[in-house]
């Protein structure tokens, strides 16, 4: 395992074979983010993508009693005192959002605990979620008087769909795992205990498939959950295109017929 120094304390990065991970880490406020840790975050993001080592990424936050809680209002007096500071804020915050949910590579939200405002936002924008049992989600923006833009909104719609959507944001209450597991919020739901080794089982797994094929899948999904008019069926066809094009493609046709595991290098 190699682990790079932080470009903040309240954000970790790690490498672990083919898989990387960013940690948000301010267990004090569980997790709360601040503008610093989300332009931390997307550094570390930059780093992956550019990393041909990386196949995956796993988003988690430590000190396991939350994923991620939502902004840090400790820090509002400095970072959004003013009309033009929130504006900036918010820029940075949707940037950081859109690098998440842009990242060419798969990336998997492992959740224990409190998933809030933010959290919820941050989860939304991974391609996959897996939590443990005890988790609790919300967007409490009603409690706050808080507006969602369209970019968030848009998000959680696509995962959870409009009903449920507008539940989550009407109510602002807490739901429970089982329930998020309900709604399609969470892929899958596991004890506390076997939450690490099977988020690392299932980020390995999918880093030894085809990353060619992986990446297609995700462009391809990526241009369909855009409106009709914003689609880029070109930017589609041609990753599926390079599948058939690839050297993998003929090592998995090699691997099935041979009986043994493919080994794929994304080219």
């Amino acid at each position: 395992m190699n682990q790079s120094a932080p470009i903040t304390d309240k954000m970790l990065s790690k490498k672990e074979g083919s898989v990387g991970y960013v940690i948000f880490n301010n267990p004090e406020r569980h997790n709360a983010v601040s503008l610093d840790m989300w332009m931390a975050a997307g550094k570390m993001l930059d780093e992956f993508r550019n990393d041909n080592n990386i196949k995956a990424v796993v988003v988690t936050g430590a000190g396991g009693k939350a994923f991620v809680s939502g902004a840090d209002i400790s820090r509002f007096e400095k970072e959004r005192s003013s009309e033009d500071a929130i504006v900036r804020y918010n820029q940075v915050v949707e940037q950081s959002y859109a690098a998440f949910h842009e990242f060419p590579k798969p990336t998997i939200a492992m959740i224990r605990g409190y998933c809030i405002g933010g959290g919820m936002g941050l989860a939304t924008c991974c391609d996959i979620r897996i939590a443990t049992e005890g988790s609790k989600f919300a967007v409490p923006a009603a409690k706050l008087g808080l507006g969602y833009a369209y970019p968030g909104l848009k998000r959680l719609v696509d995962v959870v769909g409009p009903s449920y959507a507008m539940e989550i944001f009407y109510t602002a209450r807490q739901f429970t795992a089982a329930e998020a597991y309900d709604m399609g919020l969470v892929n899958r739901v596991l004890p506390d205990g076997e939450l690490e080794s099977y988020v690392k089982n299932y980020a390995d797994m999918i880093a030894g498939n085809a990353p060619l094929t992986i990446r297609a899948v995700k462009a391809v999904v990526s241009e369909m959950i855009k409106d009709e008019s914003k689609r880029d069926l070109k930017r589609a066809q041609d990753a599926v295109d390079a599948c058939f094009k690839s050297r993998d493609y003929e090592e998995g046709r090699k691997a099935f017929m041979e009986k043994r595991k493919p080994v794929f290098t994304g080219s």
